[in-house]
């Protein structure tokens, strides 16, 4: 008698080898689209101005009148970050309770209408999500001028749709059971929702917010390439005026700001109990998970008494109004007639949109180099950080890790410390230096083009991916690695069958994330000439074309839902 397997049949084609073969083809056609088989693509005459950049770093300029100018600057970094953190958390949060399917299914468990509201409600805030603040901000700009204002809704109204996303996802992936518990004993959707389902997320929620504040950090600074002030603009004036010694202490004065947000994310994320800044793997944890709410209401509450968070409350409570009362934004121009005249000219000029035949074959050649530069971005990056993550983890080659050997001698202990330290420093540098101020230091030895552009973004992308893979990697269950190495495994097989399969998933998983933000990411090193549709858009604001900007914007989110599909339809095959 023949025993039927009860397992399903093995795909012939695995998706992890079919994404693999798709990746591998995109990489050499984006490879190809740059040029770099065609023509000469390196600047040797640039060599020694970049050898003049890197030389400055070993004596920057610490005259006191420009420290005090890099402080200033920095506090007004730090505020834009703060508050526009503080308006996406909030709109985002309500964003979120709107887009959640089980914010309708309670109120309206048996009607359509709202969940089709929910759908609208989600389309509707792919726009702004989809656009760049950079953009945002330059809208702005001819709105309000040069008001503090500008750099808070810049960051405030992208980040607002993209944590009410975000947040809606977390609030539909959590347990329900206990909710519709309440629900059912005639509770109020509300109150049910307050005591149910936002402490069972209330970790993941937290540890969101502090990842978008440190995103917030860096959008901060970006924004000062656009006269916001701050340490980017700083940078840029500094750069432009080929100040190099002052160019790297406001590069330091950057790296303090983004690793001390780094380190008091982290400590506190430890202290609560979620390590992971970021996951996105949220269903495989709420099917995984025990039944049981994880962060409940006792918990809460004994964690609040046990470690007094009143302190950080009145901290917050004081902070967040500090930082806008430093920043001294006026927000009654939000309300003013001025600012309803200058919308309703705005709409009118840029109404009918205007695409002629030469134009649309224009967008389309951009629109393949913008793809291409993201996919090449995105593959420099994953792979740095990959490569980078295992090192700049502490607990794989650091003394009494797994994969050292249980006696090392002095010299490669102190080895593996300058080698966590170097790659920690690394990922901190490329991740805090902008990617447009990256494409200008690229510039000097690499022509213009997309090259430069890709380059730029995988440098600053490199950086964030390799401290979010480095969490993955510190967050391993050691048990059966440790299980292969007391069978006498060495450490390269513990890596190779231990750790490997454990992690790829999650990194690529981390990859297609980042691959959707380095699309729009695109346009900001366009800005300064890095190619692409950012290039076409800088050539249109600056003429005032504002009829072609629209085309262009909405060239660039329909590639940027393109990029959102194909990027969630591979996460989803790969989990």
């Amino acid at each position: 008698m023949t025993v039927r397997s009860s397992l399903p049949p093995r795909p012939w084609f695995p998706p992890v080898l079919r994404w693999g073969l798709v990746g591998i083809a995109a990489i050499g056609l984006s490879l190809w689209t740059t040029g770099v088989f065609q023509q000469e693509v390196l600047n040797p005459r640039g060599l020694p101005q970049l050898a003049r950049f890197f030389a400055a770093a070993l004596q920057p300029d610490f005259s006191a009148d420009f420290l005090y100018l890099t402080w200033t600057a920095t506090q007004i970094t730090l505020a834009y970050a703060v508050c526009g953190t503080t308006l996406s958390i909030g709109f985002g949060l309500i964003g979120g309770l709107l887009c959640c399917e089980i914010w309708w299914l309670a109120w309206f468990p048996h009607h359509a209408f709202p969940r089709n509201l929910r759908t609208l409600l989600r389309a509707g805030l792919a726009v702004p999500r989809a656009i760049h603040e950079l953009i945002w901000g330059l809208f702005f700009v001819n709105i309000f001028g040069l008001d503090p204002l500008v750099g808070i809704l810049a960051i405030a109204v992208p980040y607002s749709a993209i944590v009410a996303k975000v947040f809606s996802d977390l609030l539909d992936e959590t347990p329900r059971q206990p909710l519709i518990t309440l629900l059912n004993s005639g509770v109020a959707p509300p109150i049910a929702f307050l005591y149910t389902l936002l402490p069972q997320a209330f970790l993941n929620l937290l540890s969101y917010s502090f990842y978008r504040f440190e995103c917030s950090i860096r959008s901060a600074a970006v924004l000062g390439i656009i006269g916001a002030g701050g340490l980017g603009y700083q940078i840029l004036l500094s750069l432009q005026s080929l100040r190099y010694e002052q160019l790297w202490t406001l590069f330091l004065a950057l790296f303090l700001l983004t690793g001390s947000v780094d380190l008091t994310s982290a400590l506190l994320r430890q202290r609560l109990g979620s390590p992971s800044r970021l996951d996105l793997n949220w269903r495989r944890q709420a099917v995984s998970q025990s039944p049981t709410p994880p962060f409940s209401n006792q918990q809460v509450s004994q964690f609040w008494w046990q470690h007094r968070p009143t302190i950080a409350i009145l901290m917050s409570l004081w902070f967040i109004p500090f930082c806008f009362w430093t920043v001294q934004a006026d927000f009654s121009k939000l309300w003013s007639r001025r600012t309803l005249t200058l919308l309703q000219d705005i709409g009118q000029s840029v109404w009918p949109p205007i695409v002629s035949p030469d134009q649309f074959g224009l967008l389309l050649k951009l629109s393949g180099q913008t793809i291409a530069m993201s996919i090449l971005a995105i593959a420099l990056a994953g792979l740095g950080g990959i490569v980078l993550s295992f090192p700049a983890a502490h607990n794989f080659l650091l003394p009494g890790s797994f994969l050292s050997h249980s006696r090392q001698h002095w010299f490669h202990r102190s080895l593996a410390w300058v080698g966590y330290v170097a790659t920690r420093s690394l990922l901190l540098i490329a991740r805090a230096i902008p990617a447009p101020i990256w494409a200008l230091v690229v510039l000097f030895v690499v022509f213009p083009g997309t090259l430069p552009g890709a380059i730029a973004l995988g440098l600053h992308n490199m950086g964030i991916l390799g401290r979010l893979m480095a969490e993955v990697n510190e967050n391993l269950n050691q048990r059966p690695l440790v299980a292969l190495k007391s069978q006498g495994a060495p450490a390269s097989l513990v890596f190779l069958y231990g750790v490997l399969p454990l992690t790829l998933t999650r990194f690529l998983a981390y990859i297609l994330y980042r691959w959707e933000v380095c699309t729009r990411e695109t346009v900001i090193v366009g800005l300064v000439g890095a190619g692409g549709l950012g290039r076409l858009l800088t050539e249109q604001l600056s003429s005032f074309a504002y009829q072609q900007v629209l085309v262009t914007l909405g060239c660039f989110v329909l590639l940027t839902f393109a990029v959102d599909w194909v990027s969630g339809a591979a996460r989803r095959s790969l989990r």
